[in-house]
């Protein structure tokens, strides 16, 4: 008997708004941290590129607020078995450029993102799919190797078109697809402009034109806001910004649990750092109640695991190490290291204990809190050094190159527990950075992916947490809140959602 998951959703229910004019709005400008590495949606690597991407192109489904799955090119699914899923498309689908969306396409964007050789980020998210079968023009069916539970969550990737990118088009630079934006212009490190589409099928935006300005000092762009050059800021932002202008009635806010966590990634590869028992004693060195509620002044909230507390998973027993220096000292000296010489470092066979922490310039909350790090791990002892670039050297040619010792980051967007853990910490996983490997947390985290009951999938998480809590590849040091200020004069569409996507501020429902 086919079990039936979802069925076709009103567009009136899809695009509902929290806040919603009696006219459309005909331009939008909007405050970004950091430029779109590119625009192809099965390639994007950083907030920008995702936010910009879930515009131009469309999914399968939505992801609403609540991280709930809504039909979007899909009309409506089905699972004849725990290992198959059939989507039946809406009927006249088109890219922007008029062509025709078919289910070819959808089989083209997954043979893609599922292809090594493609190196596509977003791999790792569906291993599971064994093939995918074109039943006809809109009906295609996924068949995957084992049951998966938080497919729906990540069918919101963009649908690319199979001619264009197999026939010279570029995705990452000149995309086309399916949703309610096209791109008009895109000035490197400085802009991208979208204009409203007419082909998407839920129809046109409320806002005619969305600009995008990279403006990259947390600083410089709330200044901005306030200059009235951009009509949207969101985070990350200063605490001293965050907290004037919540408390500013002629500014609009929109302030609530984020969907992302700011975390230690230790490079577990790393000799000095191959043993757990090392990770411990430098995790009890980060003092989480200075960084959260004094760098970053209570905006974020001190995190005890790699679990959100607003997840079905999260467990408060499951605790990782905090903040304990005489421990760290004591731990430090059961291996080995103590200042034999007096110089007040610690060595080890005569090898003094160097440590470097990194993170990038765009954020001075994060420079600030590597800083701070730095002062305490010297005074434990540690020589710390800093390092501090840009974020497309820091991510994409320094910690994904597994090049770092200790870096400070952040992850967002998780929306299921295995979106934050499977690529990141399985073994081989095509995210893991820091080379991390335990065949227990393996064993857990494919369980936690492929049971379809939700308990059972929890006991896994929980479970693996501890592990993570223990072994600590992960030092989780907050779990983030999700900001966002606007101009209510000139915004006249605000639908927020905690993964910071733009489709509700255009007058087409929160997907991101």
């Amino acid at each position: 008997m086919k079990k039936k998951l979802m069925t076709g959703v009103a567009i009136a229910a899809l695009t509902a708004l929290t806040a919603t004019a009696t006219t459309a709005q005909e331009s939008l400008v909007i405050g970004a941290d950091v430029d779109a590495g590119t625009l192809d949606p099965r390639l994007a690597r950083d907030t920008t590129a995702y936010r910009v991407a879930n515009l131009i192109s469309a999914g399968l489904v939505h992801m609403t607020p609540s991280l709930e799955a809504v039909p979007d090119l899909a009309e409506s699914w089905e699972s004849p078995s725990p290992t198959t899923v059939v989507f039946t498309l809406r009927d006249g689908l088109t890219f922007s450029d008029g062509s025709p969306l078919t289910a070819e396409d959808v089989a083209y964007t997954f043979e893609t993102i599922t292809d090594p050789d493609f190196n596509s980020p977003a791999r790792g998210l569906f291993t599971p799919i064994e093939s995918i079968d074109v039943v006809d023009d809109l009906t295609v069916r996924f068949n995957l190797s084992t049951p998966y539970a938080p497919l729906l969550s990540y069918l919101d990737i963009g649908i690319v078109p199979s001619d264009y990118a197999e026939n010279g088009g570029d995705m990452a630079l000149e995309p086309i697809g399916a949703g309610p934006m096209v791109l008009q212009s895109w000035t490197r490190g400085s802009e991208i402009v979208l204009a409203a589409s007419d082909s998407y099928w839920a129809g046109a935006p409320e806002v005619g034109e969305l600009t995008l300005q990279v403006v990259g000092d947390n600083s410089a762009r709330a200044q901005a806001f306030e200059a009235g050059d951009l009509d949207v800021i969101q985070s990350p932002l200063s605490p001293n910004d965050i907290q004037r202008y919540a408390a500013d009635e002629s500014v609009g806010s929109e302030i609530m649990a984020g969907l992302g966590v700011t975390y230690l990634n230790f490079n577990t590869a790393d000799p000095l750092l191959a043993d757990p028992q090392m990770r411990q004693a430098l995790a009890m060195l980060v003092d989480q109640d200075t960084i959260v509620n004094q760098i970053y002044q209570g905006v974020d909230q001190v995190a005890s695991s790699v679990i959100l507390p607003s997840s079905w998973a999260f467990d408060a027993e499951v605790r990782q190490p905090t903040f304990d220096m005489a421990g760290a000292v004591a731990m430090l000296a059961e291996l080995g290291w103590t200042d034999s010489d007096g110089d007040g470092l610690l060595d080890r066979d005569g090898e003094t204990l160097s440590i470097e922490l990194s993170t990038h310039s765009e954020d001075p909350n994060r420079v600030q809190s590597v800083e701070y790090l730095q002062a305490v791990f010297q005074s434990a002892g540690i020589d710390t050094n800093v390092r501090i670039t840009d974020w497309p050297s820091f991510s994409t040619g320094y910690v994904q190159q597994s090049e770092h010792q200790i870096a400070l980051l952040g992850w967002l967007r998780i929306t299921d527990p295995d979106r934050m853990l499977f690529s990141q910490l399985t073994t081989g996983g095509g995210l893991n950075w820091g080379g991390y490997s335990n065949a227990r947390v393996d064993e857990l985290l494919l369980t936690g992916r492929t049971a379809l009951d939700q308990d059972a999938r929890a006991a896994a998480y929980r479970e693996a947490a501890q592990i993570i809590a223990e072994e600590l590849p992960y030092y989780i040091i907050s779990y983030q809140g999700y900001q966002l200020f606007y101009d209510p004069e000139t915004v006249s569409v605000v639908e927020t959602s905690p993964r910071g996507g733009f489709r509700g501020l255009i007058g087409m429902g929160a997907s991101e």
